[in-house]
C-alpha cells in the first residue's frame, strides 16, 4: 500500500459542502483522500490534486473528475487560475510523508534502512540531505536541528556531525546514525533519530516556508463559505496552522475593525484539533500525532 490514509472520514466529511463542488487535495499521495473526495461528489463535481513527488503520479485514478497536477502546492493560486478553477469550495492538506515514501529505501527519509541520504519529495530538484549535513555550518546545522526537530542537545549533535566529516564524508543513513548513537540517550534512540530525520527533511523541502506560502494563498483560493481543512503531525506545523486558522496570520493574533469586530478571514468548524481513535492508531501507528484542523472562509 502507498499510504493508508489518516483521518480519511472526518476529513473528507469536513471538507464536502457541496456534491457539485470544485475541492482540492494538495497532498496526493498514494491518492486515498482523493479516491474518498470522488466518492462524494456527483457527476457535476470536479477534483484539482498537487503533488511534487513524481512516484505518486502512478496512483492517478481514471475518472474525467479529476486534474492531477504534478507539482508543490505552493503553486496553488498559480496552478487553480490555469485550469480555470478558482475559487474553489475546498482544500484539504494531510501535511504528512507517505507511507511509500518512509518505506522505499532509496528515498533516504527513515533511519531504519541503510541509504544514501537525500530526503527530497521530488528527487530531481533542491538540495539533498547529503549537502545539508556534509556544507552546512555547524551553527546552520545546531539551528536546524533546534528548530525543526525541537532538540534540545542541537548544538553537541551539530558538533559532533561536523567533527565526523571533516575525517570522512557522511554519505549515507546509516552513516548518520553511526555518528549521532554516541549522542543518544538510552531508551530513546528512535525517538531523537526521528526528531534529527524529521529536521533534516523539514530543511531539504522547506516544508515550513511551503505551508506558510500554501496558507496565504487559501484566503483568495477559497469561495465564502469554502473549507480548509489540514492534517499536520509535528508542534510547529500545527502551531502555525492553528495561528493562521484562528486569526488569518501566524502570530495567532486576531485583530479587530473599529467597532471591535474580528477580523480573521476563517471561522473555526472544530474548536479543537480532531485526533485519531485508538482503533485507527491500532491499525495505522503513524496515524498517532495526527491533528485535524477544519475552518470555514467567511
Amino acid at each position: 500500500m502507498y499510504h493508508n490514509p489518516v483521518l480519511l472520514h472526518p476529513s473528507v466529511d469536513g471538507l464536502i459542502t457541496s456534491s457539485c463542488g470544485t475541492y482540492v487535495d494538495v497532498t496526493f499521495g498514494g491518492g486515498g483522500h482523493s479516491q474518498q473526495i470522488l466518492r462524494q461528489i456527483d457527476k457535476k463535481g470536479r477534483l484539482l490534486a498537487f503533488d511534487q513527488d513524481p512516484d505518486s503520479a502512478k496512483n492517478v485514478p481514471d475518472d474525467p473528475r479529476f486534474q492531477f497536477i504534478n507539482q508543490n502546492f505552493k503553486y496553488l493560486k498559480k496552478f487553480l487560475q490555469y485550469y480555470e478553477a478558482y475559487p474553489v469550495d475546498g482544500i484539504l492538506a494531510d501535511l504528512g510523508v507517505s507511507s511509500y515514501q518512509f518505506d522505499t529505501p532509496q528515498r533516504g527519509f527513515s533511519h531504519r534502512f541503510d541509504a544514501l541520504l537525500d530526503m527530497r519529495m521530488n528527487n530531481a530538484k533542491g538540495v539533498s540531505a547529503h549537502q545539508v549535513i556534509n556544507e552546512y555550518s555547524p551553527q546552520k546545522l545546531s539551528d536546524i536541528f533546534y528548530q525543526y526537530g525541537e532538540l534540545p542537545d542541537a548544538r553537541q549533535i551539530a558538533a559532533q556531525i561536523d567533527k565526523c566529516r571533516a575525517e570522512k564524508t557522511i554519505t549515507t543513513t546509516t552513516d548518520l546514525v553511526n555518528v549521532v548513537t554516541p549522542l543518544l540517550p538510552r531508551g530513546k534512540e528512535n525517538k531523537v533519530l526521528s526528531k534529527i530525520f524529521q529536521a533534516l527533511r523539514i530543511e531539504v523541502n522547506t516544508e515550513m516556508e511551503v505551508l506558510r506560502l500554501f496558507l496565504e494563498q487559501t484566503v483568495e483560493a477559497l469561495k465564502p463559505g469554502g473549507r480548509l481543512v489540514i492534517i499536520s503531525y509535528h508542534s510547529l506545523e500545527d502551531r502555525m496552522v492553528k495561528n493562521f486558522l484562528k486569526s488569518g496570520n501566524f502570530t495567532g493574533t486576531v485583530e479587530k475593525d473599529f467597532f471591535g469586530n474580528p477580523l480573521s478571514p476563517f471561522s473555526l468548524v472544530s474548536r479543537k484539533a480532531i485526533v485519531p481513535e485508538e482503533q485507527e492508531i491500532e491499525s495505522n501507528p503513524r496515524s498517532r500525532s495526527a491533528k485535524l484542523r477544519i475552518a470555514e472562509k467567511k
